[in-house]
């Protein structure tokens, strides 16, 4: 089973894609499964898992919160995470029965070695890191004993699938709890996606967005 494991929607800041249509893409693109994890809301998730209707596609509910440390992102996820210190966040996330994950490791903590043992999972790959990068996310799941997820961090739809998370059988919850899981893909341009994703933010920001989460 292969899925992508974070994924923004027009209810983060700086996306657009509708979360119906990200389903769409992400069946045409022959993934079993996704994660919607916007931008400190689950709103997002829950549009998109509404929106399923294949029995055979898995849509997990997600969030990915800003601490003060870096982002985590919490999986399977029924509620909004009000907080936004490290540990409390974690706490909330497992107060849930979710799974945290430390996303995109060495792309603003200042020492992912040491949080790695809060976590239940390390983003091992991201499509929007660079490849030494994701290669230093990779060893820090080995080295830290974590399984590791893959995720293309798409914010439009060109980039969805460019990021994976393998998971051994049927169920992407049972594999990740497991630790039967790994993560991989392509990078994507990181200056042209980061520069749209910039763009859209700027956009929804003068048109007064709520970021579509009505």
């Amino acid at each position: 089973m292969i899925a992508d494991l974070h994924i923004h929607t027009r209810c983060s800041r700086d996306s657009l894609m509708d979360p119906a249509r990200v389903v769409h893409v992400a069946r045409t693109r022959g993934l079993a499964g996704i994660a919607v994890t916007d931008h400190d809301t689950i709103r997002g998730g829950i549009l998109a898992r509404e929106a399923n209707r294949d029995k055979d596609f898995q849509v997990v509910v997600g969030a990915e919160i800003k601490t003060e440390y870096g982002d985590v992102l919490g999986l399977f996820l029924e509620r909004e995470i009000v907080t936004q210190r490290f540990d409390d966040v974690v706490g909330e996330i497992h107060a849930q029965g979710g799974l945290a994950v430390l996303a995109h490791p060495y792309r603003r903590y200042p020492s992912p070695e040491r949080l790695a043992g809060r976590v239940d999972l390390i983003e091992g790959f991201n499509s929007r890191s660079r490849r030494q990068t994701n290669a230093l996310s990779m060893t820090l799941g080995r080295v830290s004993g974590k399984g590791t997820v893959g995720g293309s961090d798409a914010h439009v739809y060109a980039e969805i699938g460019r990021g994976v998370t393998v998971c051994a059988g049927e169920e992407i919850e049972e594999a990740l709890r497991a630790g039967r899981t790994a993560g991989g893909g392509r990078e994507s341009n990181y200056y042209l996606v980061h520069g749209l994703s910039c763009s859209i933010e700027r956009l929804k920001g003068l048109a007064g967005a709520d970021n579509g989460r009505r």
